[in-house]
């Protein structure tokens, strides 16, 4: 007899205990008069992944223990139908002033009113934004449970990536391992999760189901793309990516296997998931907190437009404005650019000049400043400034400010603290500057939401970066050509690699040292900047935690 499995990939808010046991209810409802019998929802879906310290706290886990006991209890008249739930259990034992951990990240087997079964996950991740060991006790065992008569394994994520659980399962019984999970997108993570999974299936002689959270919390982003594979590892299934789907897949007992069959969403290019994943960033950053909407600095420059264009995808029209802050140094083209791409939008577009504040700041500190040239310290005024009337915006009308600094300009320092870093979110804090290029191009060739073809006027992209902050000034002066600076920066900060191996790989030097020195000597400045979308597997964030004091220079 066929089992109908459904994999419900959900986007949950961390902490709506009630909100997601209703999600669950609903879906596994759905799932349920359409066929299904056995429902997958993903890792953590009681709480929301992650939820983080919340674990510490009692009566946040007592919640989750209620809302659990509510999916079972409305769940109870749907005959047969066992619904998997992802969900933390368990607390603090004390003994003799020490401290006991037991608390669990465990998955629930729900069925006609009554948990069947528990399964605490194996594997605790501790590496690149994951810190489950400050949180979870590993479980012990493992859990396979009867559906439809067929005996199903059950692992949660990371187990999937180690032999032992899924072996221990096999031994147990299992004809089929079902995976819930809740791994965070970088681009290339999609092909890297299939290529393990089908290698587990191969090493297990088992087929896989691997259901995927999706959504957007703080500044990681889960890209769905639940799918199968066979027992050979050949993909079976796949559910579309960033979006929400209660994906159907449909376990075959045959002679010999179990055959799993359903419907393959297509291959996309690089360039359509990244997009979805700033997209997806940014309306569940702006809606699980409640923001009517937001406002960002229009420049006419190529990192602001980009911004410009993913909030305008991602919260439509009307909930975007954009605002022209023009100094003494502004080009006309500038001016031509933003009002052009504004009403390409259909975005408000307002101008407010800095010129008069900025003299007045001049004139303020003239005696300070007496015999001294203009430097950077003119410029950083030009851009706080700006920081101060975005921000004053933002509190009068509740809007949060987008800020539209790249991870090129992260990395190096250059961007100016309570300048143009000042704002609630970083949208493409994770973005480097050559990425950003190729983005605004794939954007113009693509309307993947509906709200405007060709959106960022061809001249934003050709023309040479600049912060104009001061006569001809072009971001070249500052900075080696982003080309080079963005290969050095993917050797040394996303791979580790030191300099010497970033020299050998073909790279000036001089160049090397003065990258590295800068990505070094501004740790302060990025512990200041807003959380921001993660989209490479080593960003600017969870996944960097270096000192800002030290000697370390390799």
């Amino acid at each position: 007899m066929a089992l109908h499995i459904c994999s419900a990939q959900l986007n949950f808010v961390v902490g709506d205990m009630a909100g997601n046991a209703r999600k669950i209810i609903e879906a596994a409802r759905s799932a349920y008069a359409q066929g299904a019998r056995l429902v997958l929802t993903p890792e953590l879906s009681i709480s929301g992944y992650a939820a983080e310290d919340l674990y510490l706290r009692p009566a946040f886990i007592a919640a989750c223990d209620d809302a659990l006991q509510t999916v079972a209890r409305e769940l109870a008249g749907l005959k047969g139908l066992h619904v998997v739930v992802g969900h933390p259990v368990g607390g603090d034992l004390r003994s003799r002033s020490v401290q006991v951990q037991r608390r669990l990240n465990a998955a629930s087997v729900v069925c006609e009113g009554k948990v069947l079964e528990t399964y605490a996950k194996r594997e605790l991740p501790n590496y690149q934004v994951f810190d489950e060991r400050r949180y979870f006790t590993p479980g012990r065992g493992s859990c396979v449970f009867q559906c439809e008569g067929l005996n199903v394994g059950l692992l949660i994520c990371e187990d999937a990536w180690f032999d032992e659980p899924a072996q221990l399962a096999r031994e147990a019984g299992a004809q089929l391992l079902v995976v819930i999970n809740a791994s965070p997108f970088h681009v290339g993570k999609g092909g890297e999760r299939v290529a393990r999974m089908a290698d587990r299936a191969r090493s297990v002689g088992l087929p896989i189901v691997y259901a995927h959270l999706v959504g957007g919390q703080d500044e990681v982003v889960f890209d769905g793309a639940s799918f199968a594979v066979d027992a050979d590892g050949v993909l079976a299934a796949r559910a579309p990516s960033f979006r929400e789907n209660l994906f159907s897949v449909v376990a075959e007992p045959g002679a010999t296997a179990i055959a799993l069959r359903g419907a393959i969403a297509p291959t996309r290019e690089p360039e359509a998931e990244l997009w979805d994943a700033l997209v997806l960033g940014v309306r569940d950053y702006v809606g699980k907190n409640g923001f009517p909407g937001v406002l960002l600095g229009l420049s006419g420059g190529i990192d602001s437009a980009l911004v410009l264009a993913i909030a305008v995808d991602a919260l439509g029209k009307d909930k975007v404005r954009s605002v022209m802050m023009p100094s003494p140094y502004t080009a006309d083209i500038s001016w031509i650019d933003a009002r052009d791409m504004a009403a390409r939008l259909g975005v408000r577009y307002d101008e407010i000049s800095i010129a008069p504040q900025f003299e007045a700041f001049k004139a303020a500190l003239a005696a300070e400043f007496a015999g001294l040239p203009e430097d950077t310290a003119e410029e950083n005024i030009q851009a706080r400034i700006r920081g101060v009337l975005l921000m004053a915006l933002s509190n009068k009308f509740g809007s949060i400010v987008l800020t539209t600094g790249n991870k090129s300009e992260m990395a190096t320092g250059y961007c100016t603290l309570y300048g143009d870093m000042a704002g609630g979110f970083a949208v493409i804090k994770d973005v480097l500057k050559t990425s950003v290029f190729r983005l605004a191009r794939w954007r113009n060739a693509n309307d993947p939401y509906g709200t405007g073809a060709n959106p960022i006027p061809e001249r934003i992209i050709t023309r040479p970066p600049s912060a104009e902050l001061r006569p001809d000034q072009v971001d070249q002066d500052s900075l080696p050509p982003y080309e080079v600076l963005d290969a050095i920066l993917q050797r040394y900060m996303e791979e580790d690699e030191g300099v010497d191996e970033v020299v050998a790989a073909g790279f000036d030097r001089a160049v090397v040292e003065r990258v590295a020195r800068l990505v070094r000597i501004n740790e302060y400045k990025r512990r200041q900047a807003p959380v921001g979308i993660r989209v490479t597997h080593r960003g600017f964030g969870k996944d960097w935690r270096y000192p800002i004091t030290g000697k370390f220079r390799a």
